[in-house]
């Protein structure tokens, strides 16, 4: 019993990792566009989206987690060896895609690593087709919808302000970007923070540390919004340059649609209990966004790149984690 417990806190740590990782991964999402835009110098931009991140608890219930607890494999084949493997598998994955500058998902790095680790396991019995079916359809879902959303809402705001000047719009939209961002930042907390929630609580609830009935404690909700809060505060600098400047060119009434429109999509997702990628939203919102422009201002060979990440993620991720898992029931 001992071991376990000493093996119960060094995974709940190592989700903790996985947490301060997501926010430093994912600060890109939230200040790409408002720091490419110049509207906020870089370091004032990650404590306004850190500030949002951690308030994110106000706004959501937990169902998100409850899908990553128990809604994707069946929680009775869960052991602490299992979601240990699974986190070093999504914890190496999101090093690989920060140090090459990739944006790929780290909420899809961990699901699959939680696959791979229960594939590994038990087979592929446990799963539970419905919810992993609902991750797989938001991967497609969720960029698509952000570049529609991005596409109409910059469609709107260029035929409302069409007759004033350049410079008064740039003006209005510097300021009302600091809402847009602020959003997003509540979306990413929000939704990532409560994968590491729900991979803490199933972790606990295998190890009967939490009685008979799967729920999140209060003390993982809030050390999870601090810890995300924490990464985003030290950024990902690399991933900011590939998502504000060389997907396209955004002006401050770009940036403020393209944060919206993803900002919606999280929330909506959010809601309804499905973990999505904040990557893949705002990547497609700012996609949606250059395309009203011309089809030629969004750069595709650089959005290609980070569409083969997003298919690789959780094959890749699932790969490593069912490997550690080998070695480490070896001990």
């Amino acid at each position: 019993m001992h071991g376990s417990l000493t093996l119960v806190i060094i995974t709940i740590l190592l989700a903790l990792l996985f947490d301060f990782l997501n926010g430093f991964h994912d600060a890109a999402n939230a200040i790409a566009t408002i720091v490419s835009t110049r509207v906020l110098k870089p370091h004032w931009a990650v404590l306004w989206a850190a500030f949002f991140n951690f308030n994110a608890y106000l706004f959501f219930g937990l169902h998100v987690a409850s899908t990553i607890g128990v809604g994707l494999i069946d929680p009775s084949i869960v052991n602490e060896q299992m979601i240990f493997a699974a986190l070093i598998g999504a914890i190496l994955w999101n090093l690989f895609t920060w140090y090459f500058g990739l944006p790929s998902s780290s909420s899809h790095a961990l699901i699959g690593g939680l696959l791979g680790a229960g594939i590994a396991k038990a087979g592929f019995a446990p799963l539970k087709l419905w919810g992993i079916s609902k991750v797989l359809l938001a991967i497609i879902i969720s960029p698509l919808l952000g570049m529609l959303l991005g596409l109409l809402l910059m469609f709107l705001m260029a035929r409302l302000f069409f007759n004033n000047a350049p410079k008064r719009v740039n003006s209005w939209f510097r300021h009302l970007q600091l809402i847009s961002s602020a959003l997003i930042s509540i979306g990413h907390g929000g939704n990532d923070a409560q994968k590491t929630m729900g991979i803490i609580a199933i972790l606990l609830f295998s190890a009967h540390l939490t009685g008979d009935t799967f729920y999140v404690p209060f003390w993982v909700v809030l050390s999870c919004y601090i810890v995300i809060a924490l990464g985003t505060l030290f950024g990902g600098w690399r991933i900011v340059r590939t998502m504000g400047m060389k997907i396209t060119k955004l002006k401050p009434i770009g940036g403020f649609c393209a944060e919206t429109s993803s900002a919606l999509t999280i929330f909506l997702a959010t809601w309804l209990g499905i973990p999505v990628s904040t990557t893949h939203t705002i990547t497609g919102s700012i996609m949606g966004v250059g395309t009203l422009h011309r089809f030629s201002a969004v750069r595709w060979g650089v959005a290609k790149n980070i569409v083969w990440g997003w298919v690789l993620t959780i094959p890749a991720t699932g790969l490593v984690s069912a490997l550690v898992w080998h070695v480490v029931t070896l001990f």
